[in-house]
């Protein structure tokens, strides 16, 4: 997770944006009891990357993921002026 939120920020700055640009995030998890387990460090993980910007946000479990062992994906969106 930490690492999908970093890649974000590194697409959305190479396009000459910053993180605050992004809008929206949605996020896709394979397995809510472990989501909700690991909250705090999901927190801590967020505001490393994102600091105090909380776009708007959705969350949706589902059965699986394009890469057998990922346990999230995170699609982003940017509004860059």
């Amino acid at each position: 997770m930490h690492q999908a939120l970093l890649n974000i920020v590194d697409i959305v700055v190479a396009a000459g944006g910053k993180p605050s640009d992004v809008v929206r995030l949605t996020w896709f998890v394979t397995d809510k009891a472990t989501y909700v387990e690991n909250q705090r460090a999901v927190g801590a993980a967020y505001r490393e990357v994102f600091g105090k910007h909380f776009p708007a946000m959705s969350m949706l479990v589902v059965t699986g993921l394009v890469e057998d062992d990922a346990l999230v994906e995170i699609e982003a969106t940017a509004q860059l002026n």
